[in-house]
């Protein structure tokens, strides 16, 4: 290897991707179980490797120099090679650094600041809560060793005016999860979690949807990757570059998600939209039957609407995960609250808005088999639909205009 990044797990990873967005030089994603790190580390087979979860302090034994803020704070997450002598930095440091800015934050100045989590991305959080003037920080764990305080002892935290997560919970492939309820902090002015995937976890979109300023990983990674390539070059680039490869990371990775009524033309502009792009396509009632190998109307005569919404909520569940597609829902998806949360995580939400009088009822759509019950369905759903969406997009073309309406509008 020659550019690179170790960790114990990295399926979910974008790195590769971030660097190749920053220059023309090889970068691989290399797995090294716990047992292989020493081996690794001593082979020195690498010109300059990032180092993420959980090797960010393990690496530091095997270093010859690090740098005056990685040694401040404990963590290391790029090594680079310079004849055969190991040079260890922090550069997530100042990616945390850039994604509060991005946020809007520049400052923590006299702000009571938790960190949960003790890792090494915990370490960094400190640092930059301490550097920004913070007038308490504390770290959480379960343990509460080495100072921490435990997650039972928040409730005596409620003052507490800014959260980082710097844990796991909320990752890929585990995106329901949330380390800590909002409820404990009613003075909380601001979010960061460190999980990039999904592109927004329960506990940042739960923050936005009570007025707190709140961010995730993605910007960290991204400038963290831009600072660490720097390093590795020895070289400084263009700071457009930064927001450019975030914007390019999120355009790529964020699903878009077409809803709207039955017979609105989701699924005929989601493949066209899919083809353009080059794109997944992903038509959710037709995920549903071919998982349960029985189609809708059944369902529905066999088992009622109840057993279907539960069927399509697994399915939009399954599908919201996925990053980068393009997908078709039901009329129904907006129905209940947790598909358009689980949707957003990773996606766009495009309402097809197609006037009354032109959508027609079709006898293998069990709600809209008529004119009455077309209309009854969206009078109930019209305003479901402008809630849920991110976008509106107006049908008064072809399926092709409408693909290219999408496409300006998301600027794709």
């Amino acid at each position: 290897m020659v550019y690179g990044c170790i960790g114990e797990h990295l399926s979910h990873s974008f790195s590769g991707e971030i660097h190749a967005r920053l220059g023309s030089y090889p970068y691989e994603l290399c797995e090294v179980a716990k047992e292989e790190l020493a081996r690794f580390m001593t082979e020195k087979a690498f010109s300059a490797i990032n180092v993420t979860i959980p090797y960010k302090t393990d690496v530091i034994p095997y270093l010859d120099e690090i740098s005056d803020e990685a040694r401040a704070i404990g963590a290391v997450n790029t090594v680079v090679n310079r004849g055969g002598r190991l040079f260890g930095y922090n550069t997530d440091f100042y990616g945390i650094i850039a994604a509060l800015k991005e946020m809007g934050i520049t400052t923590l100045e006299g702000k009571k600041v938790l960190v949960l989590g003790t890792g090494g991305t915990s370490r960094t959080a400190c640092a930059v809560a301490k550097h920004l003037g913070a007038k308490a920080v504390l770290r959480v764990s379960r343990t509460a060793k080495d100072g921490a305080v435990s997650y039972d002892d928040l409730k005596n935290h409620a003052d507490a005016d800014f959260l980082f997560n710097t844990t796991p919970v909320g990752m890929y492939p585990n995106p329901d999860g949330t380390p800590v309820s909002l409820d404990l902090f009613p003075r909380l002015s601001g979010v960061f979690d460190a999980v990039y995937n999904p592109l927004r976890t329960r506990l940042v979109s739960e923050a936005r949807a009570r007025g707190i300023a709140a961010g995730g990983g993605l910007y960290m990674l991204v400038a963290q990757a831009f600072y660490a390539s720097e390093i590795f070059f020895d070289t400084k680039y263009n700071p457009d570059l930064l927001s450019e490869v975030d914007k390019s990371i999120v355009s790529e990775k964020e699903n878009i998600v077409l809803i709207g009524m039955p017979s609105s033309g989701k699924s005929t502009v989601g493949e066209l939209l899919a083809k353009a792009l080059s794109r997944p396509f992903f038509d959710a009632d037709a995920e549903l039957v071919k998982t349960v190998g029985r189609t809708i109307p059944d369902i529905f005569a066999e088992d009622g609407e109840d057993t279907f919404r539960a069927l399509e909520s697994e399915t939009l569940a399954a599908l919201s995960k996925r990053s980068g597609c393009i997908i078709a829902t039901g009329g129904g998806a907006v129905l209940r609250e947790e598909n358009v949360f689980r949707l957003k995580q990773n996606g766009t939400l495009v309402f097809l808005d197609r006037a009354l009088a032109e959508l027609l009822p079709t006898p293998d759509r069990p709600t809209a088999k008529t004119p009455e019950a077309i209309e009854e369905l969206y009078r109930a759903r019209y305003g479901k639909y402008l809630a849920a969406a991110d976008v509106k997009i107006e049908i008064n073309g072809t399926p092709s205009e409408v693909c290219e309406k999408i496409r300006k509008e998301l600027s794709l």
